[in-house]
This record gives C-alpha cells, sequence and structure tokens, in this order.
C-alpha cells in the first residue's frame, strides 16, 4: 500500500505560534539516558552513531538552559530484576527472539565488564546528563510507561506541573508512549527533537515526532524552546 505523508506544516507552525509556557508551572522529564542505550561498550540497545552523540551533546546543552529558569529536572530510568530481563515483561520481544530476530537493529546480549551473570541490568544515567542533588531521579520503570508503576505523576502533582518536556530514549517507544499518557493525565506536552533519539530506525523515529506533533503536542528545536521561556507566559 502506497502511502502519501500529508503536510501539516501550515498547522504545525500555527500551533507553535500559540504555544506559551511558564517555567513555574514546567518539568524536564529526562527518559532512559542510560548507559543501557548510549554507552558502546555495554548497551544492549545501542543508538548508533552519530546519533548517541547528538542526543547526548543537545541533553546537556538543554539541561544547563533549564537549571537557568530553575525548572525541576526528573530523571526517569528503567530498573530490571534479573528475571524481568530474562522473561521480557513486553511478550512481543519473546517471540522475535523465537524467529531468530531482535526488535532493533544494533541489540546485543549484554555481559558486561563486573563479573555479573546474564541477566543483571542496571544501567548508570550517561554522564553527559548526570542529575544533581537538586534533581530529581525516579528508578523503577519497568515498561515503555514512564508512569506505569512509579510516582511520576504523583511528583508532578506536589510541584504544580501543568506542562511537560520529554527528552529522551526511544523516540518511537517509551517518549511515544509516554507522550500519549502524558496526555491522557492532562498536562500539556513538549518534546524536544534535538534531544530523542532511538534504537529502532531513522524510520520510526520520525514516525513518532509526525505521531506526536500532528496528534498530542508541540515538538519543538532547543532555540524554538529557548525562545518560548524567553517570551515566558
Amino acid at each position: 500500500m502506497d502511502v502519501t505523508i500529508l503536510d501539516r506544516t501550515r498547522f504545525i507552525e500555527a500551533m507553535k505560534r500559540e504555544l506559551n509556557i511558564n517555567p513555574t508551572t514546567t518539568a524536564l522529564v529526562v527518559v532512559d539516558m542510560h548507559q543501557g542505550h548510549l554507552d558502546p561498550d555495554i548497551a544492549i540497545s545501542l543508538v548508533p552513531e552519530p546519533e548517541r552523540k547528538r542526543v547526548l551533546t543537545n541533553a546537556k546543552k538543554l539541561i544547563e538552559i533549564v537549571r537557568n529558569y530553575r525548572i525541576p529536572i526528573i530523571h526517569v530510568i528503567v530498573n530490571l530484576r534479573p528475571v524481568e530481563r530474562n522473561r521480557r515483561i513486553n511478550p512481543f520481544m519473546g517471540y522475535a527472539q523465537r524467529v531468530n530476530s531482535t526488535l532493533e537493529p544494533e541489540e546485543r546480549s549484554w555481559v558486561g565488564k563486573t563479573g555479573k551473570a546474564e541477566g543483571w541490568w542496571k544501567p548508570e544515567i550517561m554522564p553527559e546528563v548526570a542529575p544533581k542533588p537538586e534533581d530529581h531521579v525516579i528508578n523503577n520503570k519497568k515498561t515503555y510507561s514512564i508512569y506505569l508503576g512509579t510516582d511520576l505523576e504523583m511528583l508532578l502533582r506536589t510541584l504544580g506541573i501543568d506542562t511537560v518536556v520529554l527528552i529522551g530514549i526511544n523516540t518511537n517507544t517509551c517518549d511515544l508512549c509516554s507522550s500519549y499518557e502524558t496526555v491522557n493525565r492532562g498536562f500539556k506536552l513538549i518534546v524536544i527533537s534535538d534531544c530523542v533519539a532511538s534504537a529502532y530506525g531513522q524510520d520510526l523515529h520520525a514516525f513518532a515526532l509526525q505521531n506526536i506533533v500532528r496528534c498530542l503536542g508541540w515538538v519543538l528545536t532547543i532555540p524554538e524552546f529557548e525562545e518560548k521561556l524567553k517570551i515566558g507566559p
């Protein structure tokens, strides 16, 4: 089936003009920017070069900007027990293994460098985006969702947040899933395109951003986001 990609440029630009951002009610949520995706030595589902460098460099820049506006930063990262890693919470992954394939082009078996047995998987946040003491870290994410089984929503409500800015890995899985769930909870959604990437391929990365910007929320570059912060509410 041939598919023609709709040109929604006019709609997207009009929506950007309508957008305003209040730094006092905005939070930056950093999704799975850890070794499991971004460290070429030990990653299981590695984001390929140069995407890995692009997203780390840009995320570091964005975090510095956000800190200047005293916007809360919340890191949400996956943390799997051996039994959870081995049995694969998503059944689809198990079937992919049965047909001797992977969901991601560069998915690898992780043997680690610490003498840990296969199945032990506790990746650390990459140093480029490492949290500071004033940041918040939620480290019990188990699925594609940043909300399911975590206290993220409670934290956002406690902080008085109405706008969630998402960055991280992977654009078409955790970021896209969490975009839907952010909107479902009544938050305004912004995704920074410079700071998301995918291990699943550029086609799915591009699809996810199109889906978000045409259906769910705003997709901005870092300069666009910074300009909105300067203007204020």
